[in-house]
């Protein structure tokens, strides 16, 4: 255990899916106190034993639906009983329907905007009061569909829902400035994930995505957790409003 995070107590949601555990299990070495969250239980719980395993504190709401404002609600409410305050929110989940315009519905986009953007901003509201005590760090994870296209991914309504959160994340650290509370986001690029895999199994997906990647390899979930603790610490102090490429020269060439 390290103590980069000593002493502070950081909400992290998507804690059963792949970036969001790495980010359970990092933050809880750098001394954090975890409070995760998921749709998915038994993913939520395997997060939770790997962080006791390796010495770590976390608590966990599952199945927890971040698209009802009271899950969210119940959510803050669990960090503050078992932990008495929030010093960092990481807005990590997020759930996206694919489809070129002809094809995606109008419930598919509405749907994708919910899971994307309103589970942002609704738990943000419900954190916001408890962040105003002592300040904190706010992490919302963009991507860099916010900020380009590719041209194998029918991405419409991930484009705009994860453009909305960048936008979002400056506003708040607008807001935010009054009560010592920074708003900085995070845009991955190709990450191997569990939701990934079977595309990368795919060479007519996985050539052309690899090949805007100057790297020439997919990123890591512990390479966007490392940028996450980066913004939970104080270190990035003087950040606010700011948004990390995470994408291995994507979006430079």
């Amino acid at each position: 255990m390290s103590d980069r995070l000593a002493g502070k107590v950081c909400v992290i949601t998507g804690t059963g899916g792949s970036m969001g555990g790495a980010a359970a299990l990092m933050f809880a070495r750098e001394g954090a106190q975890i409070v995760g969250c998921d749709v998915n239980p038994d993913t939520a719980r395997a997060c939770v034993d790997r962080v006791h395993a390796a010495g770590g504190a976390m608590v966990s709401l599952e199945p927890c639906d971040l698209r009802e404002p009271s899950s969210c609600e119940a959510l803050v409410a669990l960090a503050l009983e078992s932990f008495g305050k929030i010093d960092v929110l990481f807005n990590n989940a997020a759930d996206a329907n694919v489809g070129w315009i002809e094809d995606l519905t109008h419930d598919a986009f509405t749907a994708t905007i919910d899971a994307e953007v309103n589970i942002v901003f609704n738990l943000t509201k419900a954190a916001w009061p408890a962040l105003k005590i002592n300040g904190g760090s706010i992490i919302n994870m963009a991507s860099v569909s916010a900020w380009m296209t590719y041209k194998v991914l029918p991405g419409l309504a991930h484009s705009a829902g994860k453009g909305a959160v960048l936008s979002m994340t400056r506003h708040l650290a607008l807001e935010g400035r009054h009560h010592r509370i920074r708003a900085n986001s995070l845009s991955p690029g190709l990450i191997e994930t569990g939701a990934t895999k079977a595309l990368l199994a795919m060479p007519e997906f996985a050539e052309v995505m690899i090949d805007k990647i100057m790297l020439g390899r997919p990123g890591q979930p512990e390479e966007v957790a490392a940028a996450a603790l980066f913004l939970a610490s104080d270190e990035s102090s003087f950040m606010t409003a700011a948004d990390i490429r995470i994408d291995g020269g994507t979006t430079a060439w």
